[in-house]
């Protein structure tokens, strides 16, 4: 703890005084917030991010204070930063109350799915940090595609059913209901939740699986590679006996394009509403 008080006395003056932006040190505690700080431009200015911070590629050469949900208070204050920003996930509760303790100015955004909430965060944080015309040329970017896309699934006469499947390693399958990111991507794609009658995520099983009958697996990329590829995502249970199955209908998008609502948000509905509407399914 003494340790932890030194660190903090030593963070709260850069805190207090805030002078322009050129002199931010940021440490940012999600993966999101990481890519909306790069794709604004002040990357250069983030000092630490947590471990869910996969894109670009100089955040993951960026020292890490571990994962959003199980952050470190002394690991960030050695950083020595005077921003930090996060999503509604940030914690432990005591460690934000730590670090806002310490005399660091602390902003945790909604982590709410949805493409307001996501255009809402970015002109938040560009506002923040100096960058609102970047911030707004991205907003801009994000409603063009969205409503292109939007249009073309307002015409659509049929939908595919569409079965968001979450897995790492051997040990950790599930599926996602409704009020989640995935849920929220796959409507605005085009596609329909194969499950809902839950929210959120339960384990997977294959009655479960069966009784969706899914047209399309979604699963998000690194997830597809830890199950070693597509054969993998057949060999759970339950997945042969359905149309997807059987047609051998699977589509894996970068994770934070999938599930971050982040800058990439407008890219990600293109993605899925191309992937569930193909002319030939399978040909892509």
């Amino acid at each position: 703890m003494k340790k932890l008080l030194t660190l903090a006395l030593f963070v709260c003056l850069p805190a207090s005084i805030f002078a322009e932006a050129k002199d931010l040190r940021i440490v940012t505690l999600n993966g999101t917030v990481s890519e909306i700080v790069f794709a604004l431009g002040k990357g250069k200015l983030v000092v630490g991010n947590d471990t869910s911070s996969l894109y670009p590629p100089e955040a993951l050469a960026l020292p890490k204070v571990g994962y959003q949900r199980a952050l470190s208070a002394e690991g960030i204050l050695s950083l020595k930063p005077n921003l930090i920003l996060g999503l509604e996930y940030a914690g432990p509760p005591e460690v934000i109350e730590q670090l806002k303790s310490a005399g660091l100015k602390v902003i945790i955004y909604p982590g709410l799915p949805g493409v307001e909430p996501a255009l809402n965060n970015i002109l938040a944080i560009g506002k923040e940090i100096g960058a609102e015309k970047e911030a707004l040329k991205i907003v801009q970017d994000i409603r063009k595609k969205h409503s292109k896309i939007a249009e073309k699934v307002s015409k659509l006469k049929s939908k595919p059913k569409v079965l968001f499947v979450y897995h790492r390693g051997t040990s950790l399958a599930q599926v996602s209901g409704t009020e989640t990111p995935a849920d929220e991507m796959i409507r605005l794609g085009g596609g329909i939740n194969a499950v809902d009658g839950f929210k959120g995520f339960k384990p997977i099983t294959p009655e479960a699986v069966i009784a969706a009958q899914p047209d399309i697996i979604l699963i998000p990329s690194r997830g597809l590679e830890s199950l070693g590829g597509k054969d993998g995502v057949f060999s759970l249970p339950g997945v042969k006996d359905t149309p997807a199955g059987k047609k051998s209908r699977v589509v894996a998008i970068d994770d934070l394009i999938l599930l971050g609502f982040g800058p990439r948000l407008g890219q990600g509905i293109e993605e899925l509403f191309e992937s569930f509407h193909l002319k030939t399914p399978g040909k892509k």
